[in-house]
């Protein structure tokens, strides 16, 4: 059954399948009649469709009719239960309704063991097992007969045995007749009379047999109503993602034909049930998906609080609460465009060949495409938008057993294509590659996969293709042309274009140029070449005018280049940048102000006003010199202080150089006064000067 049928279908039963996820209550023995494919002798409800998607799910839908009331058993890999539980649709459809879907907890083993009246939890031993059973009525066949009654006790005793002690167990039994001790070694049948107790054993048993089925789960669908009816189950899962790969056959130049593709689909059935007639549909779109945990009982841990023995409960005032709100958009929908009208082939080929093999290879191509043609003949999948996603739906039943995989022919059409040379210097090759150009003239949308290439009837290479939509160009390369050399020289030039000085700062346009120069040469004599370059874009850079420029992409700009059999080509491609870098005025090199001046691009009144700032800024120079001077004799007259009062301290106070020490001190304290009022001048006058030139500076503007 196809998604939209199953769409149809849950509208139409108005969601009737209202409790799907509540707990079943057991039925009685022979009022249902099991459809599932779980257990063994019970007739199966078997897949009619799948959907399959590119996002790693598919949608399971299986169709069937049931009698009466009725239970559907399924099995699932334990790993997929909780995608079922998140997407199970079940649909009654003829009146009657669904009651419950059950399915084994996921609760730790020994919880749920524990959980019943007998505890099997521990793996006990017989006498364990009746110790237990306290209470209850059972039946012991020993030896004498059968013996009933509630079970009372069990003892361990010793006994004595070929002069050995050997200890055994006993129990004890309140018959009608009175207390019976039995021993458990001659007892070789139990019976629990107690139907509760033993329907409680029963499902305790069952429960450990369950468990052992590691990787698998089974969901049982309980169905309500009279007669027959058609029930449909949908699920959605996890699931390999379908594959597409492509053949392309071009055709021999002397022909002018169209090329012809031919699309595959690669499915994998890694299911545990064979896959037979079913309607399979291959889905382009990638709707979102994710697991989680449904099937984990979740336990919360509760607070101990102590029972109150004095007082009431206080009122408890809650805060008011805030709706949250979220809000989506759809996408528009967007119809495809019709395919262009078919075009004839460019008569180029790579190889060269002599008349009669030309003969020889027409005829091997004219097989081909005529097997091509009648095989397109044949409707093999129907595609097409579905909601906003892209469909192809076989249109005969598939059959691929368990663990098989299948290559499914999904598409087989005409489409426009011309032969190409691709070239990107960044490849760093010699050689351009072989390539075609095509027009997705299909009708249909291309998805990703690996593309295998005919040239005629032999085998040219391989390429890979992206998602190509319905007259969508695409280029694709092959093999490498060896026929065709390419070389590639680049230059960057940079140039100051302009000078201005704006609030006291140079800023300059510089301009920078990128010149790349392609050369291709073809040894081939017979045939021409249509040589497309991929040429990388520089971002903020913008490209010089080309006749050539055929397209561009988000990363390149591509051109076209027509090579003559024999003859050479070439191509320069040209980007320009064009920017604004500031400088400071002072200290701005004046002989190449000057040079540019001399070159039209600076006026003469920015050379006279960086000359005179020059001046300015060389006016505060001297002064820093000349401050820098006196602070430097300030530091020797210091030093040759400290060495006088040195040697001072060591000589006598009335010798005759200790008088001339005392008058070289008073020399140089004469000269660090004159010092200090020099520099308090210089320090001033730099002070006018810096201020002089920042108010030059400040307001300065020139063009």
């Amino acid at each position: 059954m196809r998604r939209s049928e199953v769409l149809a279908l849950v509208m139409a039963a108005g969601l009737a399948c209202t409790g799907v996820m509540m707990a079943a209550a057991p039925s009685k023995p022979g009022d249902e009649r099991a459809i599932g494919v779980s257990v063994a002798g019970e007739e199966s409800l078997p897949v009619s469709s799948i959907t399959l998607y590119r996002s790693g799910v598919g949608m399971f839908s299986r169709r069937g009719v049931v009698h009466g009331d009725a239970r559907v058993s399924l099995s699932f890999d334990r790993a997929q239960i909780n995608d079922i539980l998140k997407s199970m649709v079940v649909l009654d459809l003829d009146g009657g309704w669904v009651e419950a879907a059950s399915y084994a907890s996921n609760e730790p083993l020994a919880r749920r063991l524990a959980s019943f009246a007998v505890d099997l939890s521990d793996n006990p031993s017989v006498s364990t097992l009746l110790e237990r059973l306290r209470g209850a009525r059972v039946r012991l066949d020993v030896d004498g007969g059968p013996v009933e009654g509630e079970v009372l006790g069990v003892e361990r005793r010793t006994v004595g045995e070929a002069q050995q002690a050997i200890p055994q167990s006993f129990v004890t039994l309140l018959t009608e007749t009175g207390l019976r001790t039995v021993a458990l070694r001659g007892v070789r049948r139990m019976e629990v009379l107690d139907e509760k107790l033993a329907q409680e054993l029963s499902l305790a048993l069952r429960t450990l047999s369950e468990n052992r089925a590691e990787n698998a789960k089974r969901v049982d669908l309980r169905l309500r109503g009279e007669g027959e009816r058609r029930v449909v189950v949908s699920y959605v899962h996890e699931a390999p993602v379908w594959k597409a790969s492509y053949r392309l056959v071009l055709p021999e130049q002397e022909e002018g034909g169209e090329a012809r593709v031919q699309g595959w689909a690669i499915v994998e059935n890694t299911t545990d049930e064979d896959w037979e007639g079913v309607n399979l549909s291959l889905v382009a779109g990638r709707p979102v998906s994710f697991v989680m945990d449904l099937s984990e009982p979740l336990y919360l841990d509760r607070p101990e609080v102590p029972a109150p023995v004095t007082g009431g409960a206080a009122p408890r005032v809650y805060a008011k609460g805030r709706a949250g709100g979220g809000g989506g958009g759809q996408s528009p929908f967007s119809g495809g465009r019709s395919a262009p009208a078919p075009a004839a082939m460019s008569d180029l080929s790579m190889a060269r060949r002599s008349n009669a093999a030309s003969e020889d290879a027409r005829d091997r191509y004219a097989e081909l495409g005529e097997a091509m043609v009648a095989a397109a003949g044949v409707t093999q999948a129907t595609a097409g938008e579905v909601g906003e996603v892209f469909q192809y739906s076989l249109d005969e039943p598939v059959t691929i057993e368990r663990r098989r995989s299948a290559m499914l022919p999904i598409l087989s059409a005409p489409i426009r294509a011309r032969r190409v040379s691709i070239f990107d210097r960044r490849d760093s090759a010699p050689h351009p590659m072989r390539g075609v150009e095509v027009i997705n003239s299909s009708g249909l949308q291309l998805m990703p996969g690996p593309i295998s290439v005919y040239d005629g009837s032999a085998y040219a290479g391989d390429a890979m293709i992206g998602h190509v939509s319905d007259g969508d160009t695409r280029l694709l390369s092959y093999s490498v042309d060896l026929a065709v050399s390419a070389q590639s020289e680049q230059k960057h030039e940079r140039d100051v274009t302009r000078l201005r000085i704006r609030r006291g700062v140079i800023e300059q346009t510089v301009k920078s140029v990128e010149t790349t120069t392609y050369r291709f040469d073809s040894s081939d004599l017979e045939r021409g070449r249509s040589v497309i370059v991929e040429h990388a874009r520089l971002g903020g850079w913008t490209l010089a005018p080309n006749d050539r420029l055929r397209e561009t992409t988000e990363g390149v700009y591509r051109f076209e280049v027509e090579l003559e059999p024999g003859g050479e080509a070439e191509l320069v491609v040209t980007q320009e940048s064009v920017s604004r870098q500031s400088a400071a005025i002072v200290g701005f090199d004046l002989a190449t102000l000057v040079r540019h001046e001399r070159d039209g691009r600076v006026s003469r009144a920015v050379v006279e006003a960086v000359r005179q700032a020059g001046e300015l800024q060389a006016r505060v120079h001297e002064v820093e010199r000349r401050i820098a001077q006196l602070e430097q004799e300030r530091d020797v007259i210091g030093k040759d202080q400290q060495r006088i009062r040195e040697n001072m301290a060591r000589i006598d106070r009335t010798s005759e150089l200790y008088g001339r020490y005392m008058g070289k001190l008073n020399d140089q304290e004469t000269r660090l006064e004159q010092i200090g009022l020099a520099l308090d001048a210089a320090r001033a006058e730099l002070d006018e000067r810096r201020a002089a030139l920042d108010a030059f500076i400040g307001g300065l503007s020139v063009e």
